[in-house]
């Protein structure tokens, strides 16, 4: 009985660990296309494959084109914001290549909670 007790203790350990590691604030800043962050910054193609560590970022293949909506900014500038089909999400700028840029300036705002949505099928979940 103690066993089963101590397993599912560890279970809902890494279950929370888990949890607290995709509700992260990535940044307080952001830089976009506009100030509602509505319009497309740039067109970019990956230059490799990326599989992302949570259900907030986008996963892709080489070759594959990417729609850049924002740019984490400040804190962690690595990060862009965009959207390939269907999948929206986060992914490293030096994983891929701008293709053509389409703004002429970015304006950088703060983030909002629901920048850190995770996405999953048809079920959001607030961070």
């Amino acid at each position: 009985m103690s066993r089963i007790l101590d397993q599912r203790i560890l279970l809902l350990v890494i279950s929370f660990s888990a949890s607290v590691q995709s509700t992260k604030v990535l940044s307080e800043w952001k830089k976009c296309g506009d100030p509602e962050c509505e319009k497309a910054m740039c067109r970019v193609q990956a230059t490799s494959d990326y599989l992302g560590p949570d259900c907030r970022y986008l996963n892709f293949k080489i070759g594959e084109e990417i729609i850049v909506y924002s740019k984490l900014s400040r804190e962690n500038e690595n990060l862009w914001t965009g959207s390939k089909g269907k999948d929206f999400g986060y992914f490293p700028r030096d994983a891929v290549k701008v293709e053509e840029v389409l703004i002429g300036e970015e304006v950088e705002v703060l983030t909002k909670e629901t920048d850190f949505l995770c996405l999953n099928e048809d079920k959001y979940t607030l961070e």
